[in-house]
């Protein structure tokens, strides 16, 4: 494979992956995976299912726990790490982002599952 050209890491998404051997490497999370099997479990996997950071089953009207802060526009603060989201809905989101909802202090947003962890 090209190294311009490696897939991001299916288990955090991060952009940094690197060949090593046979194997991808994702240098953020440390997970190791093969080029041929980028759709892992983790994440949409073959029936739709949306998992967390963590590799929970997430479904609609579930609590998440935010697990990293994350920067918001228009926000100095942004979403703290350890925040609660109420109340979430799977959607087929832009960009990776599949989770709609509501965040207290911040309103209507979409989220992606790499980032949340079942409450």
């Amino acid at each position: 494979m090209d190294e311009n050209n490696l897939p991001p890491c299916p288990e955090c998404s991060g952009a940094y992956t690197y060949e090593m051997g046979a194997l991808l490497v994702c240098p953020e999370c440390g997970h190791e995976w093969s080029p041929g099997a980028t759709t892992s479990s983790v994440g949409e996997g073959e029936a739709g299912v949306i998992r967390d950071a963590v590799g929970n089953v997430l479904a609609d009207g579930d609590t998440v726990t935010v697990i990293k802060t994350l920067k918001v526009k228009g926000s100095p603060t942004g979403i703290k790490a350890g925040t609660k989201v109420r109340n979430i809905r799977l959607v087929d989101g832009v960009d990776g982002h599949d989770i709609d909802c509501k965040v207290e202090g911040f309103g209507s947003m979409q989220l992606k599952s790499s980032v949340v962890k079942k409450a």
